[in-house]
């Protein structure tokens, strides 16, 4: 059964620039995540799951590969209202721009929307990890009388300062807003949360940049061409005026907003029980089918390792890491605290036999640590990479090095016996 009382929309974000390189040639939404899905997917799947089954997903920097993931993965029924579409900034006679934030990308595309029958807009990040039942908060916003509910994650002191904290009365009703608050203030903007919550330390609200807004409001604020992002100007103006709530999440979420979070993101995957269930029934994740052959493995010692479809493996040993579709590793090389993202392709036998081209994978005797390794790659013969906090941040056409963690970038060739350590 499809909501047809809520239109999802998935914001794609900026540039990503936080996120380069691996936004260099896509947008960030199409990031590749845990092996063989794109951020993207975590919050159609999460659509999906709630039985919310119209979605847009806005982008504006490079979209192509975005419309290619989508359009090969989210397939309904012809006889279904149900859809996916990716809306790109378009140049029309009202608008010459670009979006100018999170609003402003709402308000450019609000003429495709007005065409929708839709009592409530559910608006979601396109860059978060987490697996939430969006129908909860829709029933709770419809139940409180609410004009915009906001999802929100008790947070401890330390991160608080990183996040737009809000402050809510003893039934939910959001009474006042900060950003990034100075550590001084943090004493005065407490809220009531759950007593697993508060024996954590966990007693200030962070916006997840989660929102449900009924449609007339929506419609009336986005009419005012002065406001260009929601949670800096639209949510803080708005708590002054109309019945503003918050919903509490408690569950895993994160924010993968810069390479340092996104590995951790990625590296969880693969501990013993991962706070991120790929596993559940009720809230799998869906993304494109490929039909890839199952991986094979020889003589590899695998610890904490997460392996995706279609590889051909056959390491010394791999700790702690997430190996992507079409991964190829050669012999005696380790691979410790990596994430792989894998191939697109499958290499002809011919350029894997030609001793002049480096073979797409990993060669063999490497040794790989603490790095991404973006699609792909191709590293010759005794590569020796060990990231660490020892290595200063650096960037070139072939890698880039932030906070000790190395990008090999996509489609890189790191010739035989490249050390960096």
């Amino acid at each position: 059964m499809i909501n047809n009382k809520v239109l999802a929309i998935v914001l794609g974000g900026g540039q990503g620039s936080r996120l380069h390189p691996l936004t260099e040639t896509r947008s960030k939404p199409a990031v590749p995540i845990a092996g063989k899905y794109r951020l993207v997917d975590i919050p159609i799947s999460n659509c999906i799951n709630s039985n919310i089954k119209r979605i847009f997903v806005l982008t504006q920097f490079n979209s192509a590969s975005l419309n290619r993931h989508i359009k090969n993965t989210y397939h309904f029924s012809f006889f279904s209202s149900a859809f996916v579409d990716v809306l790109a900034a378009e140049q029309t006679p009202g608008n010459k721009g670009w979006f100018q934030g999170t609003a402003d990308a709402v308000r450019q595309s609000m003429h495709h929307f007005k065409r929708l029958d839709y009592d409530y807009m559910l608006i979601l990040s396109g860059d978060q990890l987490y697996q939430m039942d969006y129908q909860e908060m829709i029933d709770a916003h419809i139940k409180s009388k609410a004009s915009i509910s906001i999802a929100t994650i008790p947070v401890n002191a330390k991160d608080a300062t990183e996040f737009g904290i809000l402050k809510t009365d003893n039934k939910n009703v959001i009474t006042s807003f900060i950003e990034k608050p100075a550590a001084e203030l943090l004493p005065d903007w407490t809220s009531g949360v759950s007593n697993e919550m508060a024996s954590e330390g966990r007693n200030y609200l962070a916006s997840m940049g989660i929102y449900v807004f009924n449609r007339k409001l929506l419609e009336k604020l986005m009419d005012d061409p002065s406001t260009n992002d929601f949670g800096k100007e639209i949510i803080p103006q708005s708590i002054e005026n109309v019945k503003v709530v918050s919903h509490q999440y408690e569950g895993y979420w994160t924010d993968i907003g810069n390479i340092d979070s996104f590995f951790e993101a990625n590296l969880g995957l693969a501990a013993e029980f991962p706070k991120f269930d790929l596993y559940s029934r009720q809230k799998r994740i869906y993304t494109r089918a490929r039909m890839l052959p199952t991986t094979k493995v020889s003589g590899t010692t695998l610890v904490k390792t997460v392996l995706a479809e279609g590889g051909i493996i056959n390491a010394a040993k791999i700790e702690n890491s997430v190996i992507g579709i079409r991964s190829k590793i050669d012999a005696e090389s380790t691979v410790i605290n990596t994430y792989m993202m894998g191939n697109d392709f499958y290499q002809p036998l011919e350029d894997i036999l030609n001793p002049n081209i480096v073979s797409m994978g990993i060669g063999k005797r490497c040794f790989i640590k603490n790095a991404i390794l973006d699609k792909n790659c191709s590293i010759a013969d005794d590569v020796r990479i060990n990231g660490g906090k020892h290595l200063e941040n650096f960037e070139n056409e072939s890698y880039a090095i932030k906070e000790g963690i190395v990008v090999i970038k996509k489609g890189a060739v790191i010739p035989k016996g490249f050390t960096l350590q």
